[in-house]
């Protein structure tokens, strides 16, 4: 008779692991695309800074300014805007890329780097 009992109580939760899953796998699949995307962006940051760097060298070894940018948006993000611009002794070079995102979660990252220039240095002024 135990055993009539144990069915009867199961045949209750038979439908509840169904259910639980119906909700968590969702809910899952919603956490790995979002971790993905989170992956997506910090590469983008992280070619952005990398991208200003190769720009601010450039520029600093009195490379023309169109060369500059080259260097910068060889290494930049795809769709990527680079400004050179000189302060002072400095050059400076800024990156921003856009970063898509599901529906209005894009970013917009940038970076910017600063180099000394190369016909300052050993000048007494």
């Amino acid at each position: 008779m135990p055993r009539s009992d144990s069915r009867r109580r199961g045949g209750a939760d038979r439908g509840s692991v169904t259910a639980e899953a119906a909700m968590a796998i969702p809910v899952l699949v919603a956490f790995t695309m979002a971790l993905v995307w989170a992956l997506a962006a910090a590469a983008a940051q992280i070619q952005c800074v990398d991208a200003a760097r190769a720009g601010a060298r450039a520029a600093a070894r009195s490379e023309p300014g169109e060369a500059a940018v080259a260097a910068a948006r060889a290494a930049a993000p795809a769709r990527a805007r680079v400004s050179v611009r000189r302060a002072g002794e400095l050059w400076r070079v800024r990156v921003e890329a856009p970063v898509p995102g599901p529906g209005a979660l894009g970013l917009r990252l940038g970076a910017e780097a600063a180099a000394l220039a190369e016909d300052t240095v050993g000048v007494m002024p």
